[in-house]
């Protein structure tokens, strides 16, 4: 069985955010998809609950954090090219998120980083599959 990975994250509008999440090229699946939780879809192995904050709060007794103010956790998503990457951070601006790192290029890694609008970072990354370290000699 494949291993995957959901993440969840609270969010203050369902709709909204499954809208941002579509337009940066998410999958909708309706089957796990309701007022209260939508369920969005990057790959065959990773999926993001988006959930709102009453839901969200059924799952933890500790206090939902305001991502616009403080990091709660950096995800990061790879892309096949450096022309994804650019594709997903224009997407993102367009559909009324937020670029806190613009893209840098470092030759085999190539990537930013994105926020929702509830203020989750997504880092992006392409990275040439064929570059070695160089070595000390």
């Amino acid at each position: 069985m494949t291993k995957t990975i959901f993440v969840n994250l609270p969010v203050a509008d369902v709709a909204k955010s499954s809208a941002f999440y579509e337009a940066l090229g998410f999958a909708k699946n309706d089957a796990f998809s309701n007022e209260q939780a939508s369920a969005m879809v990057w790959s065959d192995a990773i999926s993001v609950m988006l959930l709102d904050h009453a839901f969200y709060s059924t799952f933890t007794e500790k206090p939902i954090a305001d991502t616009r103010a403080t990091s709660a956790v950096l995800n990061c998503l790879s892309f096949d090219d450096k022309p994804a990457v650019d594709a997903f951070h224009a997407s993102a601006k367009s559909a009324g998120g937020s670029e806190p790192r613009a893209i840098e290029d470092q030759g085999f890694m190539y990537g930013g980083a994105i926020e929702d609008p509830d203020g989750h970072t997504w880092e992006t990354m392409w990275m040439d599959q064929d570059w070695t370290p160089p070595t000390d000699t």
